[in-house]
């Protein structure tokens, strides 16, 4: 980000002078009502504050404001390079729940689960953030009310998890399989199922965004019965005939 100081001079220099110019004159000791506002910015003891003052500010904070801030990657970044998985760690492949925040995806290093054979584990209420998934078999997890905000949940499968009252945020499922899944009261915000396998799953009372549920709607693999509910899949999600 760049700072034009030389803009910043002449706006102040013309702030300046009028200031000093434009303004009629005033009592002795006190400022023209013209070149005074009430402001945080205060001169004096009666609060009272200088145009030029307000217009060097000004142009910080147009400065600061201008040029948008990077966005962080998360779940559905579609230029996302992984770097190589680390096969020399013996313990890559385990569930470990992080306790540095859920909504920033924070963890002293990246947690990879690519290609992990974790199905049957069991994980309620971890924090799962941030996590790394393709190619990864955690089918039968139990993932109730775990957080998996900005997860990276693509190619894997998630078959008869359960994900009743987790937190699944600005997640990608691209092209994993859930058949048989639950979602029941899960939050699902700004999560894509994109060439997901959705059949069989249960959604019932999940929040789900409306364009997330449009393109939800649109799966054809919306269908059938949860083996464990009996819910009907395409009902659960709310979304009317096929």
């Amino acid at each position: 980000m760049k700072i034009h100081f030389a803009a910043i001079v002449s706006t102040l220099a013309t702030a300046t002078a009028f200031v000093h110019t434009s303004a009629p004159p005033a009592a002795a000791g006190k400022l023209p009502p013209s070149t005074t506002s009430r402001s945080l910015f205060r001169d004096g003891k009666e609060g009272e504050v200088n145009f030029a003052q307000v217009a060097l500010a000004s142009v910080l904070s147009a400065a600061l404001f201008s040029s948008p801030l990077p966005a962080l990657a998360d779940g559905q970044t579609e230029k996302f390079k992984l770097p190589p998985i680390d096969k020399s760690d013996k313990n890559r492949c385990s569930l470990n729940s992080s306790s540095m925040g859920q909504a920033n995806a924070a963890r002293d290093k990246l947690y990879d689960l690519r290609e992990c054979q974790l199905s049957g584990s069991s994980a309620p209420g971890y924090d799962l953030s941030g996590v790394i998934m393709t190619k990864t078999d955690v089918s039968k997890v139990n993932f109730k009310e775990a957080y998996f905000s900005k997860g990276y949940l693509m190619e894997s499968n998630f078959e008869g998890a359960d994900f009743t009252n987790a937190i699944v945020d600005r997640a990608t499922f691209k092209g994993s399989s859930l058949r048989g899944a639950i979602f029941t009261n899960a939050v699902l915000t700004g999560t894509s199922f994109e060439g997901a396998d959705v059949e069989g799953a249960d959604f019932t009372e999940a929040a789900i965004g409306s364009f997330d549920l449009k393109n939800l709607c649109k799966n054809p693999t919306l269908k059938g019965e949860n083996p464990t509910t009996g819910a009907d899949t395409r009902l659960s999600v709310g979304c009317g005939p096929s």
